[in-house]
């Protein structure tokens, strides 16, 4: 009685521990990783920017971190580390013209990278990240576009590969966690609207870099897709790219995935007929809350960069 006891409470643990597995694993991912054996070491970040180029995804940039990690901290954690940069100028478009905080993904981003047993790995943001992350509702056909090309891009850059199975756990509880700053815009008489966000923009940037921020990407949205549209409702749009070497390291280690999320993107837009600047990005708790980030190393340096850019954008709002 005994033995047959313990055989069926054996089995009721199985069948939980299957159960809350499975339900885990179903949970959607903000975050997703498409994978490959790469046994010839014929995937390469070239290969992959190549691939990603042919589907209409221009990579605006595929950096080697692995350079200034050297450089900078006398180590790497992997063979391969590079960050990169992607849009389609159409749906990106399409998106801006009804979501103006699709800014904050724009461009997209994806880590790639040799894990120890050899793999190829690229991480980018799933279409459920993208919509929460952006507030976009989940029936947007564009979006759906979006995220449908970026698999594309995946499956030509990596024919043998696949999705891996992530067991992460979300508690953003469905919240975008941007972070939004707006400030009233006065001109002088002798002064426009061009001059404004030039002065606006070198004081962000000559507040910035001096505290170890790089702009990897920088982006006109008004001359570089609004105008070629047709598209005149805005005096600017502008995006930029920002990443920093003391959060990148200690945060990859781990979560080598973080790639999705990073370069994090900086939008700056004023409308046409309005007096108010709006900015916009997707706050570090997207990172922490999507990719069961615990260790402190990785936190407090996520938590005080996003500290020194709202301290610089508050005191350039006041």
């Amino acid at each position: 009685m005994k033995r047959q006891f313990t055989r069926i409470l054996g089995a009721i643990l199985t069948l939980l521990i299957f159960t809350v597995s499975n339900a885990i694993a179903a949970t959607p991912q903000d975050v997703q990783i498409f994978t490959t054996a790469n046994q010839d070491n014929k995937v390469t970040p070239k290969s992959i920017e190549a691939a990603f180029e042919s589907v209409g995804l221009s990579v605006a940039g595929n950096n080697d971190m692995n350079i200034p990690f050297s450089k900078r901290f006398g180590k790497v954690h992997y063979k391969i580390y590079n960050l990169a940069m992607f849009s389609n100028t159409d749906l990106t478009f399409k998106l801006l013209k009804k979501y103006p905080e699709f800014g904050a993904l724009t461009p997209l981003t994806m880590s790639i990278w040799q894990a120890k047993d050899g793999s190829m790995n690229i991480s980018t943001l799933s279409f459920y990240g993208m919509a929460r992350a952006a507030k976009i509702p989940a029936n947007d056909t564009d979006l759906r576009a979006y995220a449908a090309l970026v698999q594309k891009a995946l499956k030509k850059a990596m024919p043998q590969g696949h999705f891996k199975k992530l067991y992460y756990t979300p508690t953003h509880n469905g919240k975008s966690l941007e972070v939004n700053f707006s400030a009233d815009v006065e001109l002088d008489d002798d002064s426009n609207i061009d001059d404004y966000i030039d002065d606006f923009e070198a004081e962000f940037e000559g507040e910035m870099e001096p505290l170890g921020f790089l702009f990897p990407n920088y982006t006109n949205v008004q001359e570089e897709i609004f105008d070629d549209k047709d598209y005149h409702k805005y005096d600017f749009y502008h995006t930029y790219s920002i990443c920093k070497f003391d959060v990148i390291y200690p945060v990859s280690k781990f979560h080598p995935e973080a790639g999705a999320w990073a370069p994090c993107s900086f939008y700056l837009y004023k409308k046409k007929g309005e007096n108010k600047m709006h900015m916009g990005f997707l706050g570090v708790e997207n990172w922490i809350t999507t990719l069961d980030i615990h260790d402190k190393a990785s936190i407090q340096a996520l938590k005080k960069a996003q500290g020194m850019i709202k301290k610089i954008l508050q005191e350039q709002t006041e």
